[in-house]
């Protein structure tokens, strides 16, 4: 039997020279001076014990394909010629495609097959928008996917029929016409998940194929994956995948800003989940999105767990309604400091008081949860926490100084539960699980300045994943 394990000299809750014993992945006691016969020891220095983080919104499999792709935008592509030697320089996959991730307009404008052929015409190229919203194919690429013979409604084309090599909103439809893949390993992520300090994630993939819910199910079970993982991409019918490690939560559902559904339509699909228990999860980035899904739950209304993904427009004048319809917010302030520079540009002013609201939400009552939106958004949490807190772009111009938190709120916004974000933050308690993570300093001082650098170890189910550092 493994022996218990004592950390010992921690501040937990704010108050240093604690001890806690963890055994059997739970948290058995916590307080001073804990008896330390037949314990393994680690001296925690003085450092703050505090519950593991959650990623309340992020893309496991998009994650690990993004570590495999070409950098097609900013900060390492900012300029067509860049992108050029960067395509030029991609290794293909086993059938000679390149994957591209990243692409910014600000790089060589709007790009559609014939553009893209100028950079690239000799193999075929897919390069994937920043926003994950969108697929650009070079003629290569067109022609190897059939796109002419297309019947998905986000295949765009010309005003003669022809497709542009600009594909919407149709990742699952694209896929079957790909050369065959298996889901990526998600063995990398998970160490890097933990490097975080992360040891819960909620997977917001909408539609999730039965191969890749199976594949998260499999790398929960083997340990590949050791974070609980939330899932909303879940089917609404189907085999119970719920393990102590991985859970379904809310049915996602797009509102996509390339065709706005039908107002039926979504209240439709809204109730039928609600029908079977489900909440719903609702991807909404337009100010439009946001008011077709208030005016839907007006009609079916809501049930408990009803919650919004992104909120990336929030008008002031919905947050009265919002609260009262119960609804919760997971948002991800860690684009202001990627894209705030953009935002600053090409929003409306009218727009930028609305933009990635956090302050005006807590105010108001309203859940907040915060997240990366990996890999569209910076994965890394301290970094989201500091954007939060400072909202500075990379320039150093601030987006929306009135919707700042402080740094213990926003490292809330990352403790409570998956099943529970904008929740009652958890805490290093006897009976918790042991998901937990062991800084260098005591939480005050690490909050002055959020960083990643501050994580010395991450504990998973009782269990280290990440070295010490």
């Amino acid at each position: 039997m493994t022996a218990p394990l004592l950390i010992v000299n921690a501040e937990v809750d704010g108050i240093s020279g604690i001890d806690v014993r963890i055994e059997r992945g739970r948290v058995t006691a916590v307080g001073p001076d804990l008896p330390r016969e037949r314990a393994d020891l680690l001296g925690a220095k003085g450092g703050a014990l505090i519950p593991g983080l959650t990623d309340h919104h992020l893309h496991l499999h998009a994650m690990a394909a993004d570590a495999a792709s070409t950098r097609c935008g900013p900060p390492a592509v900012r300029t067509a010629d860049d992108l050029h030697a960067a395509l030029a320089a991609a290794t293909g996959d086993a059938a000679g495609w390149v994957r591209g991730v990243g692409y910014s307009e600000s790089v060589a404008g709007d790009l559609d097959a014939v553009a893209l052929d100028r950079i690239c015409a000799d193999r075929p190229v897919r390069i994937q928008h920043r926003s994950g919203a969108m697929w650009m194919l070079n003629s290569a690429a067109v022609a190897a996917t059939g796109l002419a013979s297309g019947d998905h409604p986000g295949v765009e084309r010309d005003g003669a029929g022809i497709p542009t090599g600009r594909v919407w909103r149709a990742d699952d439809w694209l896929r079957t016409r790909l050369p065959t893949a298996q889901p990526p390993s998600l063995t990398a992520i998970g160490a890097r998940l933990a490097g975080f300090g992360i040891t819960s994630v909620t997977d917001a993939t909408p539609d999730l194929r039965p191969e890749s819910q199976q594949a998260i199910v499999d790398a929960t079970a083997s340990g590949a994956l050791p974070q609980r993982v939330h899932l909303l991409g879940a089917p609404l019918t189907g085999p119970d995948v719920t393990s102590p490690r991985l859970t379904v939560g809310p049915y996602k559902i797009v509102i996509a800003d390339s065709g706005l559904p039908e107002l039926s339509a979504l209240a439709d699909t809204i109730a039928a989940a609600h029908a079977v228990g489900r909440p719903v999860a609702v991807h909404c980035v337009s100010r439009e999105a946001l008011l077709i899904l208030l005016v839907a739950l007006d009609d079916v209304g809501t049930i408990p767990g009803d919650r919004i993904e992104h909120g990336a427009l929030v008008p002031r004048e919905t947050l009265t309604r919002i609260r009262a319809l119960g609804l919760r917010i997971v948002t991800q302030p860690g684009f202001l400091c990627d894209r705030g520079d953009d935002y600053l540009r090409d929003v409306d002013p009218v727009d930028l008081p609305d933009l990635y609201r956090c302050r005006s939400l807590v105010d108001s009552d309203i859940p907040l949860a915060l997240s990366s939106d990996a890999p569209y958004g910076p994965l890394d949490p301290w970094r989201v926490m500091a954007a939060a807190v400072d909202r500075r772009a990379r320039t150093g111009a601030v987006v929306g100084a009135r919707e700042r938190l402080t740094a213990a709120e926003a490292l809330n916004g990352y403790l409570a539960p998956a099943t529970d974000p904008g929740g009652a933050p958890r805490r290093v308690a006897m009976g918790a699980a042991a998901d937990l993570v062991l800084l260098h300093g005591p939480l005050a001082d690490v909050l002055t300045a959020p960083s990643a650098d501050a994580v010395r170890r991450t504990w998973t189910h009782g269990d280290a994943d990440a070295l010490g550092r």
